[in-house]
């Protein structure tokens, strides 16, 4: 074989038993916490998120190199074209609550001002509807319904669930859109029982329930377009993992310091302890 390459014995087995270099050593090190980070996220994390995790290890790396050793490795996070279903039904003669969330995204301290919205889910068995409330503090969802029909009963029970779980104290601020569920008088009903002050969005104006918009939209490319619910246990089933094991609990989160809204919220009970 030495003959057929034209190297020396003594060559080929130097080149055999020589170690890596340090840098070479580094990057192999590297190379192979990125990939485990990247199918630990299921491949949703990017190279900011990964970077983080990486700084954490002890690593010194920029963002631009973890960018360009995924792209070696062939790892590539989830990305997906938006696509929208209208879910909300604004044109009805029910009350509307003023805006007063106005925006103001940033709260104190969780349980002070909770954010509402349902989106669609595509099923092969029967599309569904997904109703989620989302804690403007911790940006944790703390109620979530999953039903194949957008009725009152499905934004009542994600509100049921998230004020069993949370018991927030009177005066939390509960903002939505217009749509006919959250203006019926049984919801309004339910938050009236809660001792919660509704909000609603002005009409036309998406931006004014951003939250609750983008963390639909997030299910949605990091999740939902990627799989195909065959059923709607199997739809169910899916979702719970992403929400209660994944989102909640384990993806980091950019506003939160790049901590999962579980982590984020244990930080107002220490303080509290």
């Amino acid at each position: 074989m030495c003959n057929v390459f034209q190297v020396s014995r003594s060559g080929y087995y130097k080149w055999r038993t020589a170690k890596p270099s340090p840098q070479a050593a580094r990057k192999a090190l590297l190379l192979k916490r990125i990939t485990y980070h990247f199918h630990d996220s299921h491949g949703r994390y990017g190279s900011p998120k990964i970077k983080v995790l990486l700084k954490r290890e002890g690593y010194k790396v920029s963002e631009r190199t973890v960018g360009k050793y995924m792209r070696e490795l062939g790892l590539r996070s989830c990305v997906a074209k938006r696509f929208r279903v209208h879910t909300t039904d604004s044109n009805h003669p029910l009350p509307i609550a003023p805006n007063l969330l106005n925006q103001q995204f940033q709260t104190e301290k969780p349980n002070q001002a909770w954010v509402a919205d349902i989106t669609y889910i595509p099923c092969r068995e029967g599309r569904m509807y997904l109703a989620s409330v989302l804690d403007l503090c911790t940006r944790e969802i703390v109620g979530w319904r999953l039903g194949d029909r957008m009725t009152t009963d499905l934004v009542q029970g994600a509100l049921d669930d998230a004020y069993q779980a949370k018991r927030p104290g009177k005066g939390l601020i509960h903002h939505s859109d217009r749509g006919s569920q959250y203006a019926s008088a049984d919801y309004r009903g339910r938050l009236e029982k809660y001792q919660m002050t509704a909000s609603m969005s002005r009409k036309g104006n998406c931006y004014d329930n951003a939250c609750i918009e983008s963390f639909h939209s997030l299910l949605k490319k990091e999740f939902v377009y990627w799989t195909r619910f065959k059923t709607k246990k199997q739809a169910y089933d899916s979702i719970y993992q992403y929400i209660e094991f994944f989102y909640n609990c384990k993806r980091i989160h950019g506003a939160l310091g790049y901590v999962s809204p579980v982590q984020f919220a244990a930080t107002f009970k220490r303080k509290t302890a």
